[in-house]
């Protein structure tokens, strides 16, 4: 079996100490690495060297390529399931909706290292805890919390188009809903008239695609720890839609599979030094049962349609399959 390893945040993460999901751990010492499932489990490891990591990702020669992708929606159901968001915003039970669908293939490579050697974001993430049958590919342009002593900053993600000038008023609407739900989750955990929004819809260029990015910050109460952050923020708006739970529920009807790691979270806490990034597990591969995984979705607004949404999909996920196909 492979030694546990992550990469995070530009750092090597290697002589791992022990393994939780006691979320309380991170308020204690050390370095750690989390990876948390949109359902919400989570998985804390504690590492006892830490280094910057080596530009490139150290990683094997070869990577089998992965072709026969299959979805978890077909493109009809995928419309059905705009249909029935929009069908709950129009009777007042939503505003919004993230819809996703996990695409899955064959997979004949020894690991992930020399798929993630190609990625390149800003999150980017490699986790491989082979003893709890983790293993995580991240190319994450989306920070969900990063927190430097009490202050906090989320940086939501919503709106896609293939260029700067195309995005459309839904782009704008869907981004304000999510940071007006960011503002809430931090307000409950934030100090009274902490938390504000320094940047709202700020057009920012990805490889293939440009991104509105929103951030939200506060300063965090004394008496909240790790438990109570991740509580009042998890999952993450982005993902999720507005009002949460009331998304939520409308997920649990509409996918037909569990999200797993995609939409999670992926990152690194230093307790020692109160300081933490974690990111949005969106563009993320992660293998489970011989097989690789990948999700893909977007934000359903009443003015979404069937085809532009499921065209966001493919845009969102057309740049990392072809490098795990190459």
């Amino acid at each position: 079996m492979p030694a546990p390893l992550a990469i995070v945040g530009g750092w090597l993460a290697t002589e791992l100490l022990d393994v939780t999901s006691d979320v309380s751990a991170l308020d204690g010492a050390g370095f750690w690495v989390v990876v948390a499932t949109f359902e919400g489990d989570v998985t804390c490891a504690r590492f006892g060297s830490v280094r910057p990591a080596p530009a490139p990702a150290p990683a094997p020669a070869e990577w089998r390529p992965v072709a026969g992708w299959r979805s978890s929606l077909s493109a009809a159901r995928f419309g059905e399931g705009v249909d029935d968001i929009r069908e709950a915003i129009a009777a007042g039970d939503v505003y919004q909706v993230n819809l996703t669908r996990r695409l899955s293939a064959p997979l004949t490579a020894a690991d992930l290292l020399p798929l993630f050697a190609r990625l390149r974001a800003p999150h980017a993430a490699y986790v491989s805890l082979p003893a709890r049958g983790i293993e995580i590919a991240s190319a994450s342009p989306e920070r969900f919390l990063r927190r430097d002593g009490d202050v906090v900053e989320s940086r939501p993600i919503k709106g896609t188009a293939a260029s700067a000038g195309g995005f459309l008023p839904k782009d704008r609407a869907e981004n304000v809903m999510i940071v007006d739900l960011v503002r809430n989750d931090l307000g409950r955990v934030c100090q009274w008239g902490s938390v504000s929004v320094p940047a709202l819809c700020a057009v920012e260029a990805h490889p293939g695609l440009h991104h509105l990015v929103s951030t939200v910050r506060g300063r965090l109460r004394p008496d909240v720890g790790w438990g109570e952050l991740l509580a009042a923020t998890f999952p993450p708006g982005s993902v999720s839609g507005a009002p949460k739970l009331a998304a939520l529920d409308v997920i649990g009807k509409l996918e037909p599979v569990p999200r797993g790691p995609y939409c999670g979270a992926v990152g690194w806490v230093d307790a020692d030094r109160r300081r933490a990034d974690l990111a949005v597990a969106i563009r993320t591969f992660w293998r489970e049962a011989g097989e690789l995984h990948f999700g893909t979705g977007g934000g359903i607004t009443w003015d979404s349609t069937a085809a532009g949404e499921w065209a966001e999909t493919e845009l969102k996920a057309a740049r990392l399959l072809e490098l795990a196909a190459t």
